[in-house]
């Protein structure tokens, strides 16, 4: 067998894996969105299916997982092709908490239907949707970046980030107004500060998406450094 047949074949191995990721992506994308409109809409039966797509992220994790533990077996890659299964193997870890995120806030909408409480009381509830709507722009912007390795789309990401974190704080000033100008409002304010949250983390996770997109391409690990020595590292010719 040749070095450039074997070559070709981890060149079509690694498109398959990337590919399922992109898959995968895909799921917890419109599993985000799902939970919110059976948030926005109190609906049941939305909310189930966001429970029953989380089984099918679940496998893809695992599924994932086993390629690429097959592919460096095979292969032995060393460089820019070893950082791209390593990071890899990190976004799908990212991806599948944020169909965890999802799967969460499916099951407060469950327990706030069950209990009737959005039918007896006025809660921002569009200010959550409009924080989640921020978030899944970001992780599709990320998961954009993942496919054609664009490091200065994944900047861009990392940037907007902040926008989700002033959004999910501003939301969490107007719950406590509420609940401090109505009692009854609290248990469910409280829920709703749960789904807030799990949706910042959303944002979080996309962030970590494009600091692996990084990673990929230029060989650093950015992690917990400023945006700006980041954009130096990110921007920087090869």
């Amino acid at each position: 067998m040749t070095e450039k047949h074997l070559s070709t074949q981890f060149d079509a191995e690694l498109s398959g894996v990337s590919t399922r990721v992109l898959e995968m992506g895909g799921l917890v994308e419109a599993q985000v969105a799902q939970a919110i409109y059976a948030l926005v809409h109190f609906s049941a039966e939305t909310a189930t299916q966001v429970l029953k797509t989380e089984e099918r992220v679940n496998q893809l994790e695992v599924e994932i997982d086993a390629d690429l533990s097959a592919i460096i077996a095979r292969r032995q890659p060393t460089a820019r092709d070893l950082r791209l299964l390593i990071a890899i193997s990190k976004t799908i870890g990212n991806l599948e908490r944020v169909g965890d995120e999802a799967a969460r806030i499916a099951r407060t909408v469950q327990r706030l239907i069950n209990t009737g409480v959005f039918s007896r009381l006025k809660l921002p509830v569009g200010d959550v949707s409009f924080e989640s709507e921020l978030a899944v722009a970001l992780l599709r912007k990320a998961l954009d970046a993942f496919a054609r390795l664009d490091t200065v789309q994944a900047l861009e990401v990392i940037k907007q980030d902040n926008q989700i974190d002033q959004e999910f704080d501003g939301l969490m000033r107007k719950l406590i107004t509420y609940m401090m100008e109505d009692p009854r409002t609290i248990s469910a304010s409280i829920d709703l500060v749960f789904v807030a949250k799990a949706i910042e983390r959303v944002g979080d996770h996309a962030k970590n998406l494009a600091e692996q997109i990084i990673y990929i391409v230029k060989g650093t690990d950015v992690r917990h450094n400023s945006v700006e020595a980041v954009a130096n590292i990110a921007l920087q010719r090869n």
